[in-house]
């Protein structure tokens, strides 16, 4: 079978586009584990929260937009989760919540489908 140069492109950016998320999740998990040891008011926490705050907005961004390759229903599977994500951020951020463990573990997970 013929890979054109373009296809062994668009083949080597996906996985860097992937390794680079991964890399960028593995970052936030290490950050939100500091903020927990810290104190869900810690400038540790903040700046996790911060951190996998933006992330997933830009997450959510990606998985919205029209040029993404992923099916419908992962695509929108995956900006649910996301959204929950932001919400459990958020409920930390007020003082509503002091559980970091459900960010954790979503990252995680979503960490492991990455590889």
């Amino acid at each position: 079978m013929y890979h054109s140069p373009y296809q062994e492109v668009l083949a080597t950016d996906v996985r860097t586009a992937r390794g680079t998320e991964h890399g960028a999740i593995l970052r936030s998990i290490e950050l939100l584990q500091r903020g927990v040891e810290a104190g869900p008011r810690s400038a540790e926490a903040i700046e996790a929260l911060l951190y996998t705050k933006r992330l997933w907005v830009f997450f959510i961004e990606q998985l919205g937009s029209p040029e993404s390759r992923l099916p419908n229903k992962l695509r929108a599977d995956l900006i649910s989760i996301g959204i929950a994500v932001l919400r459990r951020i958020e409920a930390i951020r007020r003082g509503r919540s002091n559980d970091f463990g459900f960010i954790i573990d979503v990252s995680r997970s979503v960490a492991e489908g990455l590889k």
